[in-house]
């Protein structure tokens, strides 16, 4: 069984920095896509960004110059470090992971339990 487990969302002030993470647990061969997409109050979820196993990245208009992402694949992590928020950001963020090839199972698409980013003053 795999599972995504997200950690470092909160609230912040506008201007202000917070990181998310993300740890893929269980026996896993390699994951494609992992990445990180958020939802808000009222409106239906979106990309932010995300990374190929070869490091290729895609971020959202909205995010590009101000969020990074990153990815350890031998720890199968991935990280959104998110600077100069702004209250436009609030949103619960989820973590994905795409074409997950475990020993003896493969997951076409896996989330994360979100985790909650506040940024207001």
């Amino acid at each position: 069984q795999v599972q995504l487990v997200e950690t470092g969302g909160g609230s912040v002030h506008p201007g202000g920095s917070l990181r998310l993470s993300c740890v893929a647990s269980g026996d896993i061969f390699s994951i494609y896509v992992m990445g990180w997409y958020r939802q808000a109050p009222g409106k239906e979820r979106e990309l932010v960004a995300n990374m190929t196993y070869g490091g290729g990245t895609i971020y959202a208009d909205s995010v590009k110059g101000r969020f990074t992402i990153s990815r350890d694949n031998a720890k199968n992590t991935v990280d959104l470090q998110m600077d100069s928020l702004k209250p436009e950001d609030t949103a619960v963020y989820y973590c994905n992971a795409r074409h997950v090839i475990t020993r003896p199972t493969r997951y076409p698409e896996l989330w994360g339990q979100g985790t909650l980013v506040t940024v207001s003053s």
